[in-house]
């Protein structure tokens, strides 16, 4: 029973020193044992074993490491007929082509949100998003829109986090919220980034529960506030008829 715990927690570390690299391509020991709370011997240890299997390649003249060619040999693997970030890919190029701004979308995972997939503007100033990206769920369009649609007490819990920002008012926050689940839909100006702007809406599976959340963004030299709330009726209906294509 023992040897079982122990090797499940080294599988568990193990898996823990791989989602280090959804926040940064290259790390360093120092970096990675840091970012998981172990010794770095035991993380060296963890880390010769995937790099022996081809999960994380060593770059040898900054003693970094990165992802290996074993990851993308399973992702191709993966069965796409359910995956929203290729069911939906089509019609965000369609969305991207008719508001000329960048369109992501995002799922929800516990106190964060990940971007699953992105189509870049081709203005030549414009918002580029990174598929794979992990932002906090505290702020932003995209954010409140998870969060305001989400069952249950949901909102609550997550203000109660430990990493809740000290500067945001939980009594406005609730406030935006409701509004959100009035509106339909979510803008941010300037709230998680400087110089840029967005405005979100949810995506509704068939049975109901929220999916995704469908944003649009850019720079806000082009997108106002008066700008967003006119891009939000159009990403509202593009958001339903995606969600029409989800089961």
């Amino acid at each position: 029973m023992e040897d079982r715990k122990l090797t499940v927690r080294a599988v568990e570390r193990a898996l823990d020193i791989l989602m280090c690299f959804t926040r940064d391509q290259e790390l360093g020991l120092s970096e990675i044992a840091g970012m998981i709370g172990l010794h770095k011997s035991t993380v060296h240890r963890l880390l010769t074993t995937l790099e022996d299997r081809g999960f994380v390649i060593r770059n040898t003249a900054t003693e970094k490491y990165r992802l290996g060619i074993r990851i993308w040999e399973l992702s191709t693997h993966m069965p796409h007929g359910d995956d929203p970030a290729v069911i939906l890919l089509p019609a965000m190029e369609r969305l991207r082509d008719r508001l000329g701004e960048t369109v992501s979308l995002y799922l929800r995972d516990g106190a964060e949100r990940i971007r699953i997939q992105a189509v870049q503007s081709n203005q030549a100033i414009r918002r580029v998003a990174t598929v794979g990206a992990r932002l906090p769920l505290f702020v932003g369009a995209s954010s409140k829109v998870l969060v305001a649609f989400a069952d249950g007490d949901d909102a609550e819990k997550l203000m109660a986090d430990p990493d809740w920002p000290a500067g945001l008012d939980r009594t406005a926050y609730r406030q935006q919220l409701e509004q959100i689940r009035l509106c339909g839909y979510a803008t941010s100006y300037e709230e998680r980034e400087p110089g840029a702007a967005a405005v979100s809406a949810p995506i509704f599976n068939r049975k109901g529960g929220v999916a995704a959340a469908l944003s649009v963004s850019g720079p806000v030299s082009r997108l106002s506030p008066d700008k967003l709330e006119e891009f939000a009726p159009v990403l509202m209906e593009a958001a339903h008829e995606m969600g029409l294509l989800l089961s």
